[in-house]
C-alpha cells in the first residue's frame, strides 16, 4: 500500500458542512470550487484512502468537526465550465481545465469539535500549516503526529 497522507480541508458550514456531508448518498459528495493554485496542487496530490480533517471556518467557533477520506483522486471540477456558477472560470475549457475536485466520504463527526483556540494551545501543533501567521489555504497537508493529536482531542 502507497504511503497514507493527512490532510485538512476547510469550508464555511454555511455553505458545505460536515453534516451537509454525512447527509450526501452514501456520506460522499464532490469537493468543488477550490480557486487557489496551491490547494488545487494540494489536491492532485491526494490519493484514494487518504484521511482528511473536516474543519469549519469563518463560523463562531472555528475548528475540526470531523473525519472524512478520500474516495477519488482529482479530476476536473465541473463548476470551472458553468457561467452560472459562482465559481465559473472563463478561461477553463473543458479540453483545458485548470481546477480539479477530489471526492470525500465522511468517516465521523467528532465527539467535541477541536477549536482554533484549543489547536493553538496544544503541545505538538505548534508547526502545523492551519496556525501559521497568515495560512489561508483552504486544502492543507497535516503530519501523522498532527492527525492523531486532533483525533485524540476531538474524542
Amino acid at each position: 500500500m502507497p504511503y497514507q497522507k493527512y490532510w485538512l480541508m476547510k469550508s464555511e458550514p454555511t455553505s458545505f458542512s460536515f453534516e451537509d456531508l454525512v447527509r450526501s448518498k452514501k456520506s460522499t459528495n464532490h469537493w468543488d470550487g477550490v480557486r487557489n493554485y496551491q490547494a488545487r496542487n494540494y489536491m492532485r496530490e491526494m490519493r484514494v484512502g487518504d484521511k482528511v480533517l473536516f474543519y469549519h471556518s469563518s463560523c463562531d467557533e472555528p475548528g475540526v468537526v470531523g473525519l472524512a477520506e478520500v474516495m477519488r483522486t482529482a479530476y476536473p471540477d465541473h463548476t470551472q465550465f458553468d457561467p452560472a456558477d459562482v465559481h465559473y472560470d472563463p478561461k477553463a475549457t473543458r479540453d483545458r481545465p485548470i481546477w480539479d475536485m477530489v471526492d470525500l466520504r465522511a468517516i465521523k463527526p467528532l465527539r467535541g469539535p477541536a477549536g482554533l483556540d484549543v489547536l493553538r494551545k496544544t503541545k505538538g501543533l505548534e508547526k502545523m500549516v492551519l496556525l501559521r501567521r497568515g495560512s489561508r489555504l483552504s486544502v492543507q497537508p497535516v503530519s501523522r503526529k498532527e492527525w492523531e493529536i486532533i483525533v485524540r482531542l476531538g474524542g
